[in-house]
């Protein structure tokens, strides 16, 4: 990916907190290097104090006195220039309890540079969009968990920003609220904007993200597409309409490692000796529903990295 068609360009980040009395500092970030390109939703991973959100505080400018390359549109991270284009949602965000909804959404938005016609016009369709128009007059501190985070993801694009950082967006929804933050983020993409997540929910990350850094002790361990992330494991799952009694006998001549699943069971083997294995099972009558080779998921590859790099 080349500078032009790159939205954060990072090279060699680095950044220490300084110690405090004889205690010694703390290197948080430790050389990061990537590109986030326009239009993509970009995965920040990695377990508890991996420096993901020290990373995006250097990036929204919360951090300073950093080392490095650090740039967004261009500009140096943390430029009021660059920031006006930017939507943020903090990981547990406190919004103004004392404000509605619609209130918080309006100075939100105004703070960024929009005039109140502006964004009352554009009011009602984001409320429709995180389905906030019920209690959008209600206040704050009478929310739930989840309706918090739905009017803070409406905050964090009420201005209509060109980059979008989200820090665990779905912490506290259930599971409708989760597939609509997904919808809107796979449809803010469409539209152009670039949207870069930071989120433990493996699933989430996999369903959507383009791109994907894996980090640990403030360092990338991994980066790739999710299917660069997610590669076959050989292994090839058969789900029957009946399991037979005598799967044991029927799998034996094989001689390659396999075990019983729920509905039928799963066989490492390449795709030769796979159509054996078909040929196997309908001479013997036993009705196949699907086959499927079985890849990594992002959480099954996300803990092999981690684990790996720990020892």
């Amino acid at each position: 990916m080349n500078a032009a068609e790159s939205l954060i360009a990072i090279h060699d980040l680095q950044k220490t907190y300084p110690g405090r009395w004889f205690r010694k500092g703390f290197q948080a970030l430790r050389g990061v290097s990537f590109d986030v390109g326009r239009g993509s939703i970009f995965g920040l991973l990695g377990p508890n104090g991996a420096g993901k959100t020290t990373l995006i505080k250097v990036l929204m400018g919360l951090a300073p006195s950093w080392e490095g390359q650090a740039t967004i549109f261009g500009l140096s991270a943390g430029d009021p220039r660059a920031r006006r284009r930017i939507g943020f949602l903090p990981e547990a965000h406190r919004l103004p309890g004392y404000l509605t909804g619609i209130q918080v959404l309006r100075l939100y938005a105004m703070y960024s540079g929009r005039s109140r016609p502006w964004v009352d016009e554009r009011m009602p369709g984001w409320l429709e969009t995180v389905d906030m128009q019920r209690d959008a007059h209600r206040k704050v501190r009478e929310y739930s968990k989840g309706m918090q985070q739905r009017i803070g993801l409406a905050q964090a694009l009420i201005h209509e920003p060109e980059l979008v950082f989200l820090d665990e967006p779905t912490d506290g929804v259930d599971p409708v609220g989760r597939a609509m933050i997904r919808t809107v983020v796979q449809e803010l993409r469409d539209k152009g904007t670039t949207v870069f997540i930071n989120s433990h929910l493996l699933m989430e990350v996999e369903q959507i993200c383009d791109r994907v850094v894996i980090m640990s002790k403030g360092r990338i361990i991994r980066e790739g597409t999710v299917k660069e992330l997610t590669p076959s494991t050989g292994w090839v799952e058969f789900r029957l309409t009946s399991v037979p009694e005598d799967l044991d006998r029927l799998l034996a001549a094989f001689e390659m490692p396999w075990k019983r699943t729920e509905e039928g069971f799963a066989i490492d083997c390449d795709r030769a000796l796979q159509n054996e294995v078909i040929d196997r099972l309908r001479a013997s009558s036993v009705a196949i529903d699907s086959i499927a080779r079985r890849k990594l998921t992002l959480e099954e590859s996300f803990i092999d990295l981690v684990t790996e790099k720990a020892r």
